[in-house]
């Protein structure tokens, strides 16, 4: 095939391509887009040339973690996959989130050692709500206890500031980090600064007054244990 008549191949083909509804891109042998029709560009709310560069593993996540690398290396080595593959991935930048299928196949007939692959979409109709996102509202103790956690406190020193034995500060801790779905108190911490229950221009940390329920109705230092003066 002579270089004009790729060309207009090619030309044709990617009119072809814009015009399906279908959701489809053309990718490397690693899942990298190098091609994306307008239909699957829209599912992030963006243009096909943003989507160039960009891999399958970053767009898609897989309901069974493993499976898209599973099937990409599959049809590298010239077997062909008969399921398609159960994705979900974030509409647009509104968040919410959909499910579909995600056939991946060789482009031809050939198994090259890097075969270009053809990634098409099958979109389910209905969508799935995104996780909402945990409640930033703090009673005072918490947030008390969230600002002595932030300077550094020890678990036994937070119980002496605000009144508590150290099961009793445990008890808050566990209960804000399963509210927030984070792992540890480092991270707990790190959740508190981005929902804004504590303050960012203060330091010793301090909760943010406006997050917290009844803060206005205790003027307790969260660095002072109960009944202590200045």
């Amino acid at each position: 095939m002579g270089s004009e008549e790729f060309i207009s191949w090619r030309n044709h083909f990617l009119l072809l391509l814009d015009r399906i509804p279908t959701p489809i891109a053309v990718c490397r042998a690693d899942g990298e887009v190098t091609v994306a029709n307008p239909a699957m560009a829209a599912e992030w709310g963006t243009a096909p040339v943003r989507l160039r560069g960009r891999n399958l593993h970053e767009l898609f996540r897989p309901r069974a973690p493993g499976r898209l690398d599973r099937h990409i290396e599959a049809l590298r080595l010239g077997r062909r996959p008969r399921h398609p593959i159960e994705v979900r991935w974030l509409v647009g930048t509104d968040g919410v989130e959909r499910e579909g299928e995600l056939l991946v196949d060789p482009v031809g007939d050939a198994f090259p050692a890097s075969p270009m692959l053809l990634a098409v979409l099958r979109v389910r109709s209905e969508t799935v709500p995104r996780q909402a996102e945990p409640t930033a509202e703090v009673s005072v103790v918490e947030g008390h206890i969230l600002a002595l956690a932030a300077a550094g406190a020890t678990t036994a020193a937070i119980g002496k500031a605000v009144g508590l034995t150290v099961d009793g500060v445990n008890y808050h801790l566990t209960r804000l980090t399963r509210r927030w779905r984070v792992p540890n108190r480092t991270a707990l911490v790190a959740k508190a600064y981005v929902l804004g229950v504590l303050s960012t221009r203060e330091w010793p940390p301090a909760p943010a007054p406006q997050r917290a329920r009844g803060a206005c109705r205790s003027t307790q230092s969260p660095h002072m244990p109960p009944g202590a003066t200045r």
